[in-house]
Formats: C-alpha cells, sequence, structure tokens
C-alpha cells in the first residue's frame, strides 16, 4: 500500500491511479518507473532510522550499475522518500533525497 500511497504523492500518477500503475507493471523493474526494486521497506523488517538508510543504499548501488539482480537498466536518476509519524492522515515528517549520477 506505500508504494501506491507514494507514487501518488510523488505525481507519477494521478490520486487513486497507484494500484493501476502497478498492476500495468509500470512499477516493476524494466517497467516505465521502477520502484522498490530491493522490496521496499517493509521487506526489510522496517527498523526505524535503517530504511531511510537502507534506500540510500540501495538508489546509489542501482547508479553505480552494482544492484545484480535487482537492478534498473540506465538507471541515472533515484528517488527516496520516507516518512513518519502521523499527523491528520499522512505523515508529520518527510524527507526526499533525490541522486543523480
Amino acid at each position: 500500500m506505500g508504494e501506491i500511497i507514494q507514487v501518488e504523492n510523488l505525481g507519477f500518477c494521478e490520486f487513486g491511479e497507484g494500484g493501476v500503475l502497478a498492476i500495468r507493471g509500470d512499477t516493476k523493474i524494466g517497467g516505465r518507473i521502477p520502484v522498490n526494486p530491493s522490496g521496499g521497506l517493509e521487506s526489510k523488517g522496517h527498523p526505524l532510522g535503517a530504511t531511510g538508510l537502507a534506500q540510500v543504499y540501495e538508489l546509489v548501488g542501482q547508479l553505480r550499475g552494482e544492484a545484480g539482480a535487482r537492478q534498473v537498466e540506465n538507471a541515472s536518476l533515484a528517488i527516496a522518500e520516507n516518512g513518519g509519524g502521523l499527523y491528520g492522515i499522512e505523515e508529520a515528517v518527510c524527507s526526499i533525497t533525490i541522486l543523480s549520477k
């Protein structure tokens, strides 16, 4: 669900279309906009603090071409979004990191 919410929040699709984006395969490795090629935060057990660092580590590996079977072909731009806490219905704090070659 996190992937669906964040692709919408980051403007990669219209609100309400994140699920369609995933079902179409646009967010898979080889898709139009690969998301979470390492499996995302939950696949790492979501240890607080460490997940943000794990995102950046994964993205640096992608940009260096060192991600092995998870490698996104010709990766040249990467975005890490990490938020926490609750305020209203969404995160109280959000950090977006953009990396490029």
